[in-house]
């Protein structure tokens, strides 16, 4: 397009093999969104919109991601306020490198595209897919269940050279964070409560993570993370939320003991881990047993706190607490 601002058309035309209409129909979109501008009429001067949208692709083999931000995303957003900034270079390279590291694929694509009021960003590889891996990794006996440990965060198939923590954290900066893989689409928004996992009919192979931002954002990289940290001077990575609806497969209840463990798995990594148990209506006696007496005494340096337990549940594990309490001597069993 810089190249002929004056002959756009006809150009586009001839590449496209296209003829004038169509094209015409298609500049004249971009123009009224913002990606073009047009001076004149008679003989237009076309040239860069306020508006940006680009479309890369890389081999994954010897990928540097601070290079794809450097010379290719990061001119696209030079005068975005520097927190948005910093948390799209922050998400573009951890997802970059979570596809050169772990995906297993060949080839990479990125997509950035910014307006007058948001900022998205695209990684889409031709991997094996994150879900399907992790659910591999762990042994798990559905791919459904690979949102959970993603969620619960510190999880890596390469322990030695990750922390575990760029998925958890990139999804927390964004307005809008999103996973697609083969079958399966994880959702997480900030203005909803909890983040969702939803089967489609489509399947996508590889991964494809979107995410999105506001321009007027006031979310700061460093705000993330501390609220996960484990205090003011402690930035380890010490808090963890799990809502515990996703440790059910299907339409099962929350009843045994393997599945509690499922719950519990990895999160005696962290001092505080916060159950969330919004939409759980009913916990059995074993699974409670498990998460709130056998747990609990096993690691008492996590600190278990559960949050939006209906009164049924609530009174599942006072009567698990109480157990643990006579354990440790502190009360008589009843």
């Amino acid at each position: 397009m810089a190249a002929h601002p004056r002959d756009l058309v006809r150009v586009v035309g001839n590449r496209l093999e296209l003829t004038r209409p169509p094209v015409l129909a298609r500049i004249r979109a971009l123009v009224a969104a913002g990606y073009l501008e047009k001076t004149g009429t008679t003989r237009p001067v076309y040239g860069p919109g306020r508006n940006r949208r680009a479309h890369f692709r890389h081999a994954l083999q010897g990928l540097d991601e601070d290079r794809v931000w450097r010379t290719e995303a990061a001119p696209l957003l030079a005068d975005l306020p520097a927190n948005v900034r910093d948390i799209c270079h922050h998400g573009l390279t951890e997802m970059l490198n979570n596809a050169v590291d772990h995906s297993e694929g060949t080839r990479v694509q990125v997509l950035v595209d910014r307006n007058d009021q948001r900022v998205a960003m695209a990684v889409i590889d031709d991997g094996v897919g994150i879900f399907r891996k992790i659910a591999r990794a762990l042994d798990l006996p559905d791919e459904r269940l690979a949102l959970l440990e993603l969620h619960k965060g510190k999880f890596t198939t390469d322990p030695r050279h990750h922390s575990g923590e760029g998925v958890f954290f990139t999804s927390r900066m964004f307005d809008v964070f999103a996973i697609h893989s083969h079958e399966l689409v994880f959702d997480h928004r900030e203005t909803a409560l909890d983040d969702w996992l939803f089967d489609v009919d489509r399947d996508a192979p590889g991964t494809a993570v979107m995410m999105e931002i506001a321009l007027d954002s006031k979310r700061t990289a460093k705000e993330v993370f501390d609220r996960y940290s484990g205090g003011p001077d402690d930035y380890t990575f010490a808090k963890t939320v799990v809502p515990v609806r996703l440790a059910k497969v299907g339409d099962e209840n929350l009843v045994s003991r393997s599945q509690a463990k499922r719950l519990m798995q990895r999160v005696d990594r962290f001092r505080v881990v916060v159950l969330d148990f919004a939409e759980v209506g009913s916990i059995g006696q074993a699974f409670a047993d498990e998460v709130f007496r056998v747990f609990a005494n096993e690691h008492p340096g996590v600190e278990l706190v559960p949050v939006h337990a209906n009164p049924e549940v609530q009174q599942m594990i006072r009567r698990a607490e109480v157990a643990r309490d006579a354990d440790a001597g502190q009360l008589p069993l009843l």
